[in-house]
Parts: C-alpha cells; sequence; structure tokens
C-alpha cells in the first residue's frame, strides 16, 4: 500500500532533492536488475559506458571519459573489458588517422537494445500504477531534470536504439 507523504513545498531544493534521490533508489533498482538480467558480462557503469555511445557515437577516448565524469585511466579499463567481450571496439578516426576513436559494436548496442527494453517494461508498470494527476507533469519535471544534468533526450537516439 503506497505511503501518503505530507505536504511539501515543491519548490524548496532540499525536499526536491530527497525525492529525487528516493526515486534514483527505485531507479538503479530497476537498471540494475535489467542488467543482471543480461548475464555478468557488464556492469552498472560499464553499461552507463556503451549507452554513452550509443547515445551520441563513436568518441575519443578522452571524451568518453569526460563524458562518464570519470579518470582517464578509469574510462581506460573499462573499454578494455568491453573490448574483450566484444561490445566495444577501438577505431581509426574518420578526421585523423592519428587518432583513435571508441565505437559500439553491434553486440554492445544489441545489449543496449535488451537492457533497454527490460527496463523501459518496468518502468512503463511502475508508472501505470501511478494516479493520472501524478503522471500529468512528470514528462515535463523529468525532461527539465534530464536537461540540467547535461542527459541528451531518449528521441534524440537512433530508432535501432529503442531507448525510449
Amino acid at each position: 500500500m503506497p505511503r501518503s507523504t505530507p505536504a511539501l513545498d515543491t519548490t524548496d531544493v532540499d525536499a526536491v532533492t530527497d525525492a529525487v534521490l528516493t526515486a534514483s533508489r527505485l531507479l538503479v533498482a530497476v537498471s540494475a536488475r535489467s542488467i543482471a538480467a543480461a548475464g555478468d558480462l557488464i556492469t552498472l557503469p560499464q553499461f552507463r559506458l556503451l549507452v554513452v555511445l550509443h547515445t551520441r557515437g563513436p568518441l575519443k577516448h578522452a571524451d568518453l571519459a569526460e563524458h562518464l565524469q570519470v579518470t582517464p585511466s578509469t574510462a581506460s579499463r573499462m573499454v578494455d573489458r568491453l573490448v574483450t567481450v566484444g561490445m566495444v571496439d577501438r577505431q581509426h578516426s574518420p578526421v585523423s588517422r592519428r587518432e583513435i576513436v571508441l565505437a559500439l559494436t553491434r553486440e554492445g548496442a544489441k545489449v543496449v537494445r535488451q537492457v533497454t527494453a527490460r527496463r523501459r517494461k518496468e518502468i512503463a508498470k511502475i508508472v501505470a500504477r501511478m494516479p493520472d494527476d501524478a503522471r500529468s507533469g512528470l514528462v515535463d519535471v523529468l525532461t527539465a531534470f534530464a536537461e540540467a544534468g547535461g542527459e541528451p533526450p531518449a528521441s534524440a537516439v537512433a530508432p535501432e536504439a529503442v531507448w525510449t
């Protein structure tokens, strides 16, 4: 049975932060379950790397590390693991043969699609249980939140991504 919550000042940064933290626990749990269903191939941070390549296309190593907000050495270890399992490929840049870019392989894209489809299905079940009036403003709020965090919209992803 859903718990009732006291009326909050919805403009108060602390109250909004608490609500987002609570929702993020749920979303991380959904994410972890969807990745676990793919087997022991990847971790949540590695999946995030795959998603960045999927949404942004091939990237130079430094750019990937920046998007992930990790050190280049951390990104390198993650890339090495994903290259080993055939989900990421190192390629010469079309702009300069001296530069190497990292790109998603077909297998990496397949994993992103499968995990995302599982996640989408579980999130849809949760959203369907929400009252209509609570759902009405959710799209605008979550879109503004994602934009403020620099996350590209799901609609910006190639149709084959099934990222929406």
